[in-house]
């Protein structure tokens, strides 16, 4: 009786763990998670103004000050891992949910509370900047993006958010 409770009880703690993880969203009606926006691809494909989708991010741990954003291609390793850009958005509060606005692409221009941690690994494929959007010439790559909280240098969760296909 007793090993059947301590089963019961780290299967339920398993699971309301994961009910509590950071979470998120993309937060614009274009963004479907399945396909690039047309347009959002990068300049040398046709892009428009192409910049990240508005994220919301949920279930922020407590202490969290800044969100780690790693944009990638998983279907080109040179650009996978964050290739497309990474990003610091320090956190004003310790609020458990924030609006992540949208980063232009091919640009260093950032919005506020935006650090760049490093700029997108291929400036000669298309014009530099902190992020590149999808730019695989329609030869549907996955993208996605890694968001990790952090306490100063330390990673405390971290969740993958699917962008699309391009």
């Amino acid at each position: 009786m007793k090993i059947k409770l301590i089963i019961a009880s780290l299967i339920t703690s398993v699971f309301s763990f994961n009910a509590f993880a950071i979470d998120a969203q993309l937060s614009e009606a274009k963004w479907d998670g399945k396909s690039i926006p047309e347009g959002q691809q990068c300049q040398k494909f046709g892009g428009v103004k192409p910049s990240t989708p508005k994220l919301l991010v949920t279930r922020i741990p407590e202490g969290t000050d800044a969100l780690l954003i790693e944009y990638s291609d998983r279907d080109y390793k040179n650009m996978n891992n964050g290739g497309h850009g990474k990003m610091r958005f320090t956190l004003n509060s310790s609020a458990n949910r924030v609006s992540v606005p949208r980063v232009l692409g091919h640009s260093f221009e950032l919005p506020d509370n935006f650090t760049m941690i490093s700029p997108h690994l291929s400036p000669i494929w298309d014009k530099e900047g902190a992020y590149m959007p999808p730019c695989s010439g329609g030869r549907d790559h996955a993208y996605y993006v890694t968001i990790r909280a952090m306490k100063g240098d330390k990673q405390v969760e971290s969740t993958v958010l699917e962008l699309g296909r391009y």
